[in-house]
């Protein structure tokens, strides 16, 4: 049995060609075999298709009316939205020379393919980039690392959680859970959320609490601007610290856009208690209530910039 006929759906395969009777040809090898087809004819089309449809494999001509597909390559890999466990194939007329393989395969290309196409090959060598591409995924997603910052995701955070939890009630100590966002400051000193430049100010937000936090505090990206702090051995006034403490990292180190400065703040909620042995609630209960109190802060902070969860109306926290 083939890898495609293993899936739950057919596998999308984005196929960028401007010359109709080559992409009919390969519609022709593909269709029959289980791969389901989008079609492209420019290199731009490649390159939003690719973040609205998260196809499954790309075929891109070597020529296309915009771009060559060594670029269109280049520019997919290079794209954050791009999963870059897709495997990208480039195929061209004729014979490829030497350089133009190794230009293909330093733009991340998995293979050049020169045509006409040995169909049974092609199907074979996709099957294995699908077997390839299936493993990487499964690993990505059983991960506990955010890839972009290399912090904790949402499962790394819910497993330190309960680790730190079982310390903490063990050694009867405290613990703070603090949920954080980014907004940017304007001229005006007001503040707005952030429009634009996300994927730049998260990398640099994760940086810098990567160097602010302790060795023992477990820090994790929660949503696309969102953050989190499991601290042990930390009360109420120290998560103020702490918060505290990156902020001012922050405005020493403005993040740098293009060629302007800007300086971001931060909005926090958090939730601590004094013995984690004695507490109504575990860590991941806790972690929840940190961004119920972010959340709050959001709609009504009132010039705040970290709430409690204890201080949230009823009404706001249900």
């Amino acid at each position: 049995m083939s890898e495609t006929e293993k899936l739950s759906r057919p596998p999308l395969v984005l196929l960028a060609n401007d010359q109709e009777w080559s992409a009919r040809s390969l519609e022709s090898i593909l269709g029959p075999n289980g791969y389901a087809v989008l079609r492209a004819y420019t290199g731009k089309q490649v390159l939003d298709l690719a973040r609205t449809a998260q196809p499954d494999l790309v075929i891109v001509d070597a020529r296309l009316p915009d771009m060559s597909g060594i670029d269109v390559c280049r520019a997919l890999y290079d794209d954050p939205h791009f999963n870059p466990t897709t495997p990208v194939i480039i195929t061209t007329a004729g014979v490829a020379e030497r350089e133009q393989r190794l230009a293909a395969h330093q733009a991340g290309a998995w293979e050049l393919a020169s045509q006409p196409l040995d169909g049974e090959v092609l199907l074979l060598k996709l099957d294995a980039f699908m077997r390839s591409k299936r493993e990487a995924d499964r690993l990505r997603a059983e991960s506990l690392l955010d890839p972009v910052t290399g912090l904790y995701n949402m499962r790394g955070l819910v497993r330190r959680a309960r680790e730190i939890s079982a310390e903490a009630q063990r050694l009867h100590a405290p613990i703070a859970c603090v949920a954080f966002s980014p907004v940017a400051e304007t001229p005006d000193l007001e503040e707005r959320p952030l429009n634009g430049h996300t994927e730049r100010i998260v990398e640099y937000l994760g940086s810098l609490v990567r160097r602010g936090g302790r060795v023992s505090d477990a820090i994790g990206r929660l949503g696309p601007t969102d953050f989190a702090i499991i601290a042990p051995a930390t009360g109420s006034e120290g998560a103020v610290r702490m918060m505290e403490r990156i902020q001012a990292m922050m405005d020493a180190e403005p993040v740098s856009i293009g060629d302007a400065e800007h300086k971001i703040k931060i909005r926090a909620g958090y939730c601590a208690v004094p013995d984690f042995s004695e507490s109504a609630v575990d860590a991941v209960e806790m972690l929840l209530r940190a961004t119920t109190a972010l959340r709050y802060l959001r709609t009504d902070h009132r010039g705040a910039a970290i709430q409690a969860f204890e201080d949230v109306p009823i009404k706001s926290a249900l």
